[in-house]
């Protein structure tokens, strides 16, 4: 690794940490960053989540006052979160690596496909159902966040703006107080997945993840995730959100063309 290399995935995990923090969908910016110094895939992943998990705290720590209100949501949602993580994690770490590379674009596809749709989905849901919270309602979104968990294990692209839509279903309209629990979840998440890896590190699949990139991209990645939490009080999700979706797309052209085209 060049002096360069460092410095590329260095400042793409800052950009990443702050685009977790303030709209989720960072991943779309580490992932290939890793890609495009020459990680397969399930080295690029494990890196990637290992290197934005400090984001995830600074992002937590930035909003830790707007939790203030919403126990019962943490207490609810933070074991199906832990539970998924781990079974996607396991099942990331047991893919072959050909079979994970052919399916590098179809994970960036499907992740800008939820940060573009995620908004006339949560609204389409909400005239459908409202945000009466029955035994059943949070039975469903004990189920979806468990399901979240899974993806967000295994590749972890979107998964913010798939629980702030879960959380706007369940009645919360505070955005602030949203992206606290969302960070919080992530951050469950994240974490049992990282433990996973570590452990399957030690035992069965050394090198996937690269220390030497993992470090500096961490530094940059908490950093960025303590200023994108500063600036969701002053920068709407909408235009962050937009840039990603585009990234996201013109990404995921680029790697079914490099995959299945070239």
């Amino acid at each position: 690794m060049t002096l360069l290399h460092i410095l590329t995935v260095m400042a793409a995990a800052f950009v990443a940490g702050a685009i977790n923090s303030i709209a989720g969908g960072g991943t779309l910016v580490s992932f290939p960053a890793l890609l495009g110094i020459g990680l397969t895939g399930q080295q690029a992943n494990v890196t990637s989540t290992l290197a934005l998990w400090p984001g995830s705290i600074g992002g937590f720590w930035g909003h830790r006052e707007d939790l203030a209100g919403i126990k019962a949501f943490a207490l609810r949602l933070m074991p199906p979160s832990l539970l998924g993580g781990a079974l996607g994690a396991w099942l990331m770490l047991v893919t072959p690596q050909k079979v994970f590379d052919q399916l590098v674009p179809w994970l960036i596809l499907g992740a800008t496909v939820l940060l573009a749709a995620n908004d006339p989905v949560s609204k389409l849901l909400k005239k459908v159902h409202g945000h009466e919270r029955t035994a059943g309602w949070w039975a469903a979104a004990i189920a979806f966040q468990f399901i979240v968990g899974i993806y967000g294990g295994y590749f972890g692209a979107g998964i913010g703006i798939l629980m702030l839509a879960a959380l706007s279903l369940l009645g919360l309209t505070d955005i602030h107080q949203m992206n606290g629990l969302k960070n919080l979840l992530a951050l469950c998440i994240n974490g049992i997945a990282i433990f996973a890896f570590m452990l399957m590190e030690a035992l069965r699949h050394p090198g996937n993840a690269k220390w030497v990139l993992i470090l500096p991209m961490a530094a940059a990645a908490g950093l960025g995730g303590l200023f994108g939490s500063h600036m969701a009080h002053r920068v709407g999700r909408g235009p962050v959100r937009a840039g990603v979706v585009c990234i996201g797309f013109a990404l995921a052209a680029w790697y079914f063309y490099k995959t299945y085209g070239a």
